[in-house]
């Protein structure tokens, strides 16, 4: 399997909406009711969406409004914390580790559904993996957000900021990519 190329955040901040949101992905969604940022460095088309279809912005608590990376260009409708019930029946959870103020999304539902923004990567079928070190705030930390995740919820469908989602057996592709962890970094308690 080829390693994951990810952007580092500095280049996606400088390059903001170079990948335009394709408008027919958009119809086959159907109504949509709002946008929820998993963090900072996810907002490409969010502010144009808000003002072309009159959606509010779901934002994390923490990143301030500014034009450096890790800010947010403008400042959301409702800012969100861990637990949070959001629009759609998600609920917020607080995974830091890719960036201190990173959420990843749960849909408890037939079907259990867990976004997991930044924390894994998935190229085309292959297992999932971490982001290189390098692009993260705290490796470690992403680390024990991965293994909190696994340990305590029952996943079906894990889906990803980058590749394809696994539509079977999610807890065991969370398990997986911690078991087959390159880097095989310690990690430890959080301290946030």
């Amino acid at each position: 399997m080829r390693s994951v190329e990810p952007i580092p955040a500095s280049t996606v901040s400088k390059r903001r909406g170079v990948w335009p949101l394709v408008e027919g992905a958009l119809v086959r969604l159907g109504s949509l009711e709002a946008i929820v940022l998993t963090a900072a460095n996810h907002q490409r088309s969010a502010w144009r969406l808000r003002r072309e279809r009159d959606l509010e912005v779901y934002a994390p608590e923490g990143p301030t409004v500014g034009t450096e990376p890790g800010q947010l260009e403008e400042e959301p409708d409702v800012r969100y914390g861990d637990g949070e019930h959001l629009p759609g029946g998600l609920i917020a959870i607080h995974t830091p580790g890719p960036a201190y103020a990173m959420y990843s999304l749960w849909l408890d539902g037939e079907r259990r559904v867990l976004f997991v923004s930044d924390l894994l990567a998935r190229e085309r079928r292959g297992l999932p993996s971490f982001l290189p070190s390098e692009y993260q705030d705290d490796p470690r930390l992403t680390r024990v957000s991965v293994r909190r995740l696994a340990e305590t919820l029952p996943v079906d469908v894990v889906c990803f900021a980058h590749g394809p989602p696994i539509v079977k057996d999610g807890r065991a592709a969370l398990e997986r990519a911690l078991t087959r962890d390159a880097e095989q970094l310690e990690p430890v308690a959080p301290t946030i």
